[in-house]
């Protein structure tokens, strides 16, 4: 039975490798984590063939077809982080039309520090918000329809309501039981570990509040950081948890 394509856009620290993770406890749905970032870092990702077995992408106009492909035997979910701005997306909108796209976005003050605690090299550009509502902006134009954007603090408030406003959306019964899970890694981000220590530690959406040394109030590269995304998240968060038409 053929199913949804839904790709989840996120900026990195998002609490999007939760909302996989309970996408995964489901088991109806093939779940994919970071395909795009594994093809421009590591140059070809895995994923599961339409038969059955795996299959091997080596670019992203190849991921983006055997993803088609793959829809049209079982639902997919896939969960990209916009690090890097992946250049076939961004340069054939056209190809983004078969796709149901979903956005999720937090607080950029909390994100930042938080990026920044784990990459102290991160840049402007790889924060991503910007990326996000480039790609926001692209998707309705494809697709004719609005995507629909989550909002990470509405999410670990009021798990239920926000995960079934996503499914209603997504064309997927809403499956009460997949909020909660059991604890621990998973192969699916084994590669990418270190980035969702929070993830393989949860068993459900938890509103987690580490502190960091560097913040936006007290380091001033974060605060440019800040200033130059926030405009951009508080465009996307106007869209939160609309259906579009």
């Amino acid at each position: 039975m053929s199913g949804p394509l839904v790709v989840m856009w996120a900026h990195s620290r998002s609490a999007s490798t939760a909302f996989l993770r309970m996408m995964i406890e489901r088991g109806d749905v093939a779940v994919l984590h970071e395909p795009f970032l594994a093809v421009t870092e590591e140059g070809e990702v895995a994923l599961p063939s339409a038969d059955g077995g795996q299959v091997t992408a080596r670019s992203e106009k190849e991921l983006l077809a055997l993803l088609a492909e793959l829809a049209r035997v079982r639902p997919v979910f896939v969960k990209e982080v916009l690090d890097y701005e992946y250049p076939h997306l961004f340069g054939h909108p056209e190809d983004l039309a078969g796709i149901t796209h979903t956005f999720m976005v937090r607080d950029p003050e909390r994100a930042i520090s938080s990026h920044y605690a784990i990459k102290p090299a991160v840049t402007c550009d790889e924060i991503g918000y910007e990326r996000l509502w480039r790609l926001f902006e692209l998707a309705w134009r494809s697709t004719g329809r609005r995507p629909l954007v989550l909002r990470t603090e509405a999410l670990v408030r009021e798990p239920a309501r926000v995960v079934g406003a996503f499914c209603a959306y997504a064309g997927l019964p809403f499956l009460p039981e997949s909020l909660s899970w059991d604890a621990g890694d998973r192969p699916e981000w084994r590669r990418t570990s270190r980035w969702h220590r929070d993830a393989s530690g949860s068993a459900g959406f938890e509103d987690r509040r580490n502190a960091y040394a560097a913040t936006v109030a007290n380091h001033p590269l974060l605060k440019s950081f800040y200033d130059h995304h926030l405009p951009y998240y508080e465009r996307l968060v106007q869209y939160e948890q609309e259906a579009g038409t």
